[in-house]
């Protein structure tokens, strides 16, 4: 295992939080793999936040656009996620005001329509269930899903 003194490590995780958004806990851990004394942790950590490479809030709205735009997951999975990386929740209510509410019941639209016409299943409880289990991981509310199977349905 190759060592590094302090100001390298430092470089090395100025790159790590510029080259994409970070949070604490990401940064937590790829800081463990140095194997730092606490005290040189804590150094680094604070030059991070002092000079804005680690910002939550940022963070947080950067992960809710692209896991929304790009995954289409919904905001209960969004929410879990960032939850899951300690987030606060103020940061995390923060966050999901980041999708307008139109964007985000097309984009569910568009995901359902999609789904529903992609699936083969002939029995239609079978097929129900499933187009309804992919939604639910995805992390849309329920009631937009029943309301939505309702209308595919009829």
């Amino acid at each position: 295992m190759k060592s590094y003194n302090l100001e390298e490590i430092r470089s090395k995780m100025e790159y790590y939080c510029s080259y994409q958004d970070r949070c604490y806990k990401e940064v937590e851990v790829k800081l463990k793999s140095f194997h730092l004394i606490p005290e040189a942790k804590e150094q680094i950590m604070i030059f991070l936040i002092e000079n804005n490479y680690i910002n939550e809030e940022r963070f947080a709205k950067s992960f809710v656009r692209g896991k929304h735009n790009y995954k289409k997951w919904g905001k209960k999975r969004i929410n879990i996620e960032l939850k899951a990386r300690e987030i606060s929740s103020k940061n995390i209510e923060l966050a999901l005001q980041e999708i307008p509410e139109e964007l985000y019941i097309q984009n569910f639209n568009e995901l359902a329509e999609k789904h529903w016409n992609s699936i083969t299943e002939k029995n239609s409880t079978k097929k129900n269930k499933k187009w309804v289990d992919f939604l639910l991981r995805k992390g849309y509310e329920s009631h937009l899903i029943y309301d939505k199977l309702t209308e595919l349905t009829q």
